[in-house]
């Protein structure tokens, strides 16, 4: 199901006749609740693809690379351990809406697939951001989240993207 919902999201978008936009980025950010006992920070590599659908409102793709970095935690009677940096890489649709001049607000939502220590894993990845255009590119604010089986892992991250034209 999740493969027919993402082929259509292309199908759709792909078939759109208007001019075009590459988003390349890094963030960092700060994991948030439970996900913050385990990882410090996070770092990543974001890239979209969006479409001009109306006058204010971009919709298209949306990727990336997010590192999410363990950190040591002592343990009674094991002291310290160390958990591994977990990977997450989303595949999403991508939406943005210009409410002002050069304020937006957007979302990604998708499927993030996790990985660490070998394990894979994966659950459904949603970003809502707010975004602030500074001459040919944008500085956003985002929180990032995964969600599987009634946990979540989530993070506020700041980054910012370039626009290729």
């Amino acid at each position: 199901m999740k493969k027919l919902l993402l082929l259509g999201a292309f199908a759709l978008f792909g078939s759109m006749n208007a001019q075009s936009g590459f988003k390349l980025g890094a963030h960092v950010g700060l994991p948030l609740g439970d996900a913050g006992d385990f990882y410090s920070f996070t770092l990543g590599a974001d890239a979209a693809y969006l479409w001009p659908v109306a006058d204010n409102f971009s919709a298209g793709i949306a990727t990336g690379y997010s590192a999410w970095i363990g950190k040591s935690v002592n343990v009674p009677y094991l002291g310290s351990v160390k958990y591994d940096t977990m990977s997450l890489i989303p595949i999403a649709a991508t939406a943005s809406y210009r409410i002002a001049e050069n304020f937006n607000l957007g979302a990604d939502l998708g499927y993030g697939f996790m990985m660490v220590s070998g394990a894979n894993d994966g659950g459904f990845y949603y970003q809502p951001k707010v975004s602030y255009t500074i001459g040919n590119g944008e500085v956003v604010l985002g929180y990032q989240g995964i969600s599987k089986s009634g946990t979540s892992f989530s993070a506020i991250n700041l980054g910012y993207n370039f626009f290729l034209k």
